[in-house]
């Protein structure tokens, strides 16, 4: 569905690397390119001071969301708001979880600049959905700062440090996202190393190591396509839990059950009683279908959440 755009006029900067971004993923995933246009155009359409060229821009995006849509009429993750933002999450979280495990690896290059890069822009983009998540905002936040940072330590010749960093001041995230994406010819800020507390989704200051260039070269170099990591395999009969610190749900069953018995015996709505290891195996149920949904396997996640709705239900496992 790749389409051939007028030139981005300076007055439409603010969309650029929205709309770069969608044209990376115009054959990589549709879906992705899809929202990213739909952003930057509801990001120009807010400019003003628009031209004739201004206006070309937007209208051929416009054209190229109304064929595209037209086109994916059956795919949920065009037609349905709630579909579309688990699926864009989704996305990101796995480059995110890519990048951070390159950095923390110290495997330090432009596909993990890249990665983080196009993490922070698809988080900007689930802003379409409206308010963000405080998971979704730190990860943000950090992606974005670690893909300045480690662009200007391979910019000036430094070694960047591994994984997150944190002072006893415990300071808020600092440097934003490179004027330019970092594929091209970045235009840095500030060389200093602002100082970050982790995200607030499990990440933990790694010790203080010694970083030693290699002989060859001040950093090591990774050269795997960032985005060849977003498609994972299809999970085990019982997941593994996700990697990096994302834990599944495992809020308590006894907050929103229907009985008299305390946690102890719970009873339904239709007056079947549960017991403890009853509900414990549809928390797994749950956890299991949400796991299969971190790696977009709809058939696994269905089945095991009609699995936990029929335990709950009638107290019958199967």
């Amino acid at each position: 569905m790749a389409a051939n755009f007028p030139p981005v006029p300076p007055v439409m900067k603010p969309i650029q690397h929205y709309l770069k971004t969608a044209q990376e993923h115009d054959n990589r995933d549709p879906i992705v390119a899809y929202w990213c246009r739909l952003y930057g155009l509801q990001l120009g359409l807010k400019i003003s001071n628009q031209g004739m060229e201004e206006r070309k821009l937007l209208l051929a995006v416009m054209d190229w969301l109304e064929k595209t849509k037209q086109q994916m009429a059956d795919n949920e993750s065009i037609t349905n708001d709630v579909a579309a933002q688990a699926y864009l999450e989704n996305y990101a979280l796995k480059l995110f979880l890519y990048a951070d495990k390159q950095d923390r690896a110290s495997n330090f290059g432009k596909n993990v600049v890249k990665a983080f890069y196009t993490a922070g822009m698809i988080y900007d983009v689930c802003q379409i959905f409206g308010e963000l998540t405080e998971e979704v905002i730190q990860n943000r936040k950090y992606a974005k700062w670690k893909a300045s940072y480690i662009h200007n330590c391979l910019k000036n010749g430094e070694t960047p440090v591994a994984g997150p960093m944190s002072t006893e001041e415990d300071k808020e995230f600092g440097q934003e996202f490179p004027p330019e994406a970092p594929d091209g010819e970045p235009q840095p800020g500030p060389s200093n190393t602002p100082q970050v507390k982790p995200p607030a989704v499990g990440f933990q200051p790694l010790p203080s190591v010694s970083h030693q260039p290699p002989p060859d070269g001040p950093t090591n170099f990774t050269t795997t396509d960032p985005f060849s990591h977003v498609k994972a395999p299809s999970p085990p009969s019982e997941p593994e839990k996700p990697p990096g610190g994302f834990l599944p749900y495992t809020g308590d069953p006894a907050a929103s059950a229907v009985g008299t018995g305390g946690p102890e015996r719970l009873v339904n709505p239709a007056g079947v009683q549960l017991r403890p290891d009853q509900i414990t195996k549809s928390q797994k149920y749950c956890r299991w279908a949400e796991s299969a949904l971190n790696y977009e396997d709809l058939n696994t996640a269905i089945d095991n959440l009609q699995k936990a709705l029929r335990l709950l239900q009638t107290g019958q496992d199967g």
